[in-house]
């Protein structure tokens, strides 16, 4: 029996119902109709239901080794692997002259969803085409050949950043590329931390690293990206020799166990050969269009490991009969009842509902947003937008899954703790996505130090007067009124508690460097208000839409009812968040170590 339970309808719904993409011009996305987009969701459904959910246990439970440089898959992970990519869905997305499947971001993120859902693991190592696309886009026209060539071929592909002692700081990276005169480079390092670094998923493994060439400057502006392959590619397409990049170690981890994360060296005993890519040492621009994919991804990942969590909660309580109503709760004799029936486990499947519906409108909002700055590429406001919500999407969905997983499985008590249901697994391959791609601090100082201050605040303007907007579009009979209100309440609690960060950072500007902790001590709550606020105002757009409906079909009530919970949880929590940050004097950075 599948572990994984699909929310297909609200993704339709989202989809079809709000953001409308089968309107969209067909000259955009040729033969991409209505039908077409729903058979290929459905589609999908089926392959993360079946054979992605068949390896979820393999891929957690057949440990992993790494043996003269070499990991062997499980047989069942490789065999979802190669359904995948026989399915060509890979290149779901892709430009056509990649040899893609030209469709919407917001199709191929709902798509994604499922497959993230129901199995990282394989979906991380069927993910070589996007490092292929960036390498069609960035690269030089031979490069675009061996990128042609890469998507044919369904080679694997990796994002090389992170080194053992710089972390995060990736401009502190020691990694060294040496121009050898003829086009090439050798590269020498050791990178750590690095996902799908060596498998046998794929004949081939294409590493993008960023490397300090020898002579350049100290920091980010110093990298270039390079492309390394695991074999060297022939002109004819053909595996060469292998290149001087091992995998010299495989992480034990805490989740995601099927996933090989990697220590890679580079060069250590053989040439490790590269290119430039494009030719141009532009590194860290170059790298961040895949870095800015993957907190795209692991937001979604978050969010749809989340509904799935709830969704296997939801079935379980509505079987599991335990305790008397609550108002026969002192009669001993009355019977036992399903425990959907207990009011703290409908508060519990609420919360969970909720949440998983938000940040899915959230995902799929932002992947609305990539739909028109693909569609309307001279108006750069489109990307701004999408720069603006990717650290909600990333920083808020991570923290918020991982919470409420733990409440999922809260709804199974004892037996969640167990393998005997999947609420374990889901919880230890979650504890990830607040670390992957930049920690939610990192996001939260990215949403404030780079994406509003970059603009004045501009963009971020422009999405406020969208959600005031809205506030003021209620009719007298309007049944979200209240809502309307609090949304009102939630915007204006959440600008004045950027507002108070703001004074201090122009404080600390001003002559007082110290007044500085006072924003980094309340980023995070900022990106919280941020999201929220953001995700009630586009649950209430649904809720009315749906709110005619709702005697024609449960799941209209169900999204009515959970954007009404959400915005009435939310905003006091954005009261108290703004009430906090004006009132943070900053004492914590004065404290001494040695008193934590």
């Amino acid at each position: 029996m599948s572990h994984y339970k699909s929310n297909l309808r609200d993704i339709e719904f989202n989809l079809f119902e709000f953001h409308k993409v089968q309107d969209y011009s067909t000259k955009a996305y040729e033969g991409m109709d209505e039908n077409t987009m729903r058979d290929i969701l459905s589609e999908i459904e089926r392959l993360a239901r079946e054979e992605y959910s068949a390896a979820y246990e393999d891929q957690d439970r057949i440990p992993l080794k790494l043996v003269d440089g070499e990991v062997e898959l499980p047989e069942s992970v490789k065999a979802a692997g190669r359904a995948f990519m026989e399915g060509g869905w890979d290149r779901l997305g892709l430009p056509a002259e990649l040899g893609g499947i030209e469709a919407p971001p917001s199709l191929v993120w709902g798509v994604s969803e499922m497959l993230l859902a129901a199995n990282t693991t394989v979906q991380f190592y069927t993910g070589g085409s996007l490092f292929a696309r960036v390498l069609f886009e960035e690269g030089t026209e031979e490069q675009q050949e061996l990128a042609k060539t890469w998507v044919e071929a369904g080679w694997g592909g990796t994002m090389v950043l992170t080194e053992p002692d710089a972390g995060s700081d990736v401009g502190a990276g020691t990694t060294k590329a040496y121009d050898q005169g003829d086009g090439s480079w050798h590269i020498e390092g050791v990178k750590r931390f690095i996902t799908s670094g060596e498998h046998d998923m794929t004949e081939n493994i294409v590493h993008l690293v960023l490397a300090r060439p020898e002579g350049a400057g100290p920091g980010t502006k110093g990298l270039s990206l390079f492309v390394v392959p695991k074999y060297m590619v022939n002109d004819d397409g053909s595996l060469g020799p292998r290149n001087g990049v091992f995998a010299t170690n495989v992480e034990k981890k805490m989740g995601l166990k099927g996933s090989t994360t990697c220590e890679l060296t580079f060069g250590a005993d053989e040439p490790a050969v590269g290119y430039l890519v494009g030719d141009k040492h532009d590194g860290i621009r170059q790298m961040f269009r895949v870095i800015e994919y993957a907190r795209m991804l692991i937001g979604t990942k978050a969010m749809g490991t989340l509904s799935t969590g709830y969704l296997n909660a939801l079935e379980y309580a509505q079987e599991r009969k335990q305790g008397a109503d609550l108002t026969q709760a002192t009669d001993k004799t009355a019977p036992r009842v399903e425990i959907i029936r207990h009011p703290d486990v409908r508060r519990m499947l609420m919360t969970q509902k909720a949440h998983a519906e938000g940040m899915r409108a959230l995902v799929l909002y932002t992947a609305w947003v990539q739909d028109q700055a693909r569609m309307h590429p001279e108006d750069d406001n489109w990307e701004r937008l999408n720069d603006l919500l990717l650290p909600l999407v990333k920083g808020y969905s991570s923290e918020k899954a991982f919470e409420l997983l733990s409440m999922s499985l809260q709804v199974f008590g004892g037996a969640g703790y167990t393998q005997d249901f999947p609420m374990e697994q889901y919880m230890r391959d979650a504890r990830i996505d607040t670390i992957y791609e930049g920690t939610t601090g990192i996001q939260a100082l990215d949403l404030f130090f780079r994406k509003i201050s970059r603009d004045q605040g501009a963009t971020l303007a422009s999405l406020a007067a969208q959600i005031v907007e809205f506030i003021k579009g209620g009719e007298d009979a309007d049944v979200l009124a209240d809502e309307r209100v609090l949304l009102g309440e939630m915007l204006d609690d959440t600008q004045a508690h950027l507002g108070s960060m703001v004074e201090h950072l122009l404080a600390s500007i001003g002559g007082q460097p110290d007044e500085i902790y006072k924003v980094g001590l309340q980023t995070s709550h900022l990106l919280e208000s941020m999201a929220e606020t953001v995700i009630a105002w586009l649950m209430l757009r649904q809720a009315e839409i749906v709110a005619p409906k709702v005697d024609e079909d449960p799941f209209y009530l169900g999204k009515l009812e959970s954007a009404r919970w959400f915005v009435r949880h939310a905003a006091p929590k954005a009261a108290l968040r703004r009430a906090t940050a004006e009132a943070e004097d900053g004492r914590l950075m004065e404290m001494p170590v040695g008193a934590f």
